[in-house]
């Protein structure tokens, strides 16, 4: 019995990979994410603030503006990007394929609700989760699934909503919570039943799909490498052109930001184009509301600023169709005007 060679046999799963991976997941984010986030807590509920606005101090240079605001969302976010990128390369070659398609390969409503669910232990910031998302794409996961999974890790981040209660308020926390979940399903759902599968993106991958040849080191590292360079160069290009623009996508005059409509379409859109880092936008709206913002804008900018990003749609631009990109900035847009129009009652 011992010396049969089946073909199932011949090809067991390698236990040790999948053991491997969510190793790497659970000490990686406990490092990253899981320790600090658990002292921030403590803070926030003691001081009631969780450190100043990313924007604050805006240089007018917009070529010092930018290497400023690079230079301090880098140092802010280069762990969970380095582990993004890791994840997003090890899901390739250590996580059974057939895993991810019973789960997340499902193009309905389960596979949308194992992306969410999967999202929460991540606590990711857009760009940092991209990376991932890119890998399970790669891994021919739906894009309903991967979608949810890139904007539930930092739109339903529970860290962040623990922050903000002690910040902002728990009306904030509830508000961000719904909308938040109705904006990860609804989007991650509306996408994947809008948009189908061009030749193209059907055939790139298709072709992860073959049985993988070499060593574990040679496939890891080719995955690594293919990871970093389709997303990692337009991802720093991106963060740098933004940080420039950030005194015109954010005005800070006492006032400037009423309670309006006009504002909170503004907001919503302005939202979905600049990057932050995990959490930022709380003291980003604290701050703009001592400023005179209203409530509305300021919830539509706890919705979008989080969810989506110009950097990270680009670092996605090989892993969904185009279609599929700006309709979820757009959507996450709408979701944002219509969280923050509703506060206008």
């Amino acid at each position: 019995m011992t010396g049969q060679s089946s073909p199932q046999a011949a090809t067991p799963i390698q236990w040790w990979k999948p053991a491997l991976f969510f190793l790497v997941v659970i000490v990686g984010l406990w490092y990253v994410k899981w320790q600090p986030y658990y002292g921030k807590a403590f803070t926030a509920a003691e001081t009631h603030n969780i450190g100043k606005s990313i924007l604050a101090q805006a240089d007018s240079s917009p070529i010092q503006a930018a290497w400023d605001y690079a230079l301090v969302y880098f140092l802010a976010v280069w762990k969970a990007a380095v582990l993004g990128v890791l994840l997003g390369s090890l899901i390739q070659v250590l996580i059974p394929r057939d895993w991810l398609l019973r789960t997340l390969g499902q193009k309905r409503l389960n596979g949308t609700l194992f992306g969410t669910l999967f999202s929460l232990p991540g606590m990711m910031c857009t760009c940092c989760a991209a990376p991932v998302a890119a890998g399970m794409r790669r891994q021919r996961v739906s894009m309903g699934g991967a979608l949810a999974f890139w904007m539930g890790n930092p739109l339903l981040n529970p860290a962040t909503l623990v922050f903000m209660g002690f910040v902002l308020g728990w009306h904030f926390v509830a508000i961000r919570l719904v909308a938040g979940l109705v904006t990860v399903l609804g989007v991650a759902m509306l996408v994947q039943a809008l948009v189908k599968e061009s030749p193209q993106q059907a055939e790139a991958v298709d072709i992860t799909l073959t049985e993988p040849q070499g060593s574990f080191m040679a496939r890891w590292g080719k995955a690594l490498w293919q990871l970093f360079w389709s997303t990692i160069p337009v991802y720093i290009l991106a963060v740098l052109v933004l940080g420039a623009a950030r005194v015109w996508l954010f005005p800070h005059a006492d006032g400037a930001i009423d309670n309006t409509l006009l504002w909170v379409i503004a907001m919503a859109i302005v939202g979905c184009l600049f990057v932050i880092p995990t959490a930022a936008e709380i003291p980003i709206v604290q701050t703009m509301m001592l400023a005179g913002m209203g409530m509305a804008p300021a919830m539509a900018l706890l919705i979008t600023l989080p969810a989506v990003s110009l950097p990270s749609l680009i670092m996605l631009r090989k892993s969904f169709p185009l279609k599929a990109l700006w309709l979820t900035g757009g959507l996450v847009a709408l979701c944002g005007t219509i969280t923050g129009a509703i506060m206008l009652f």
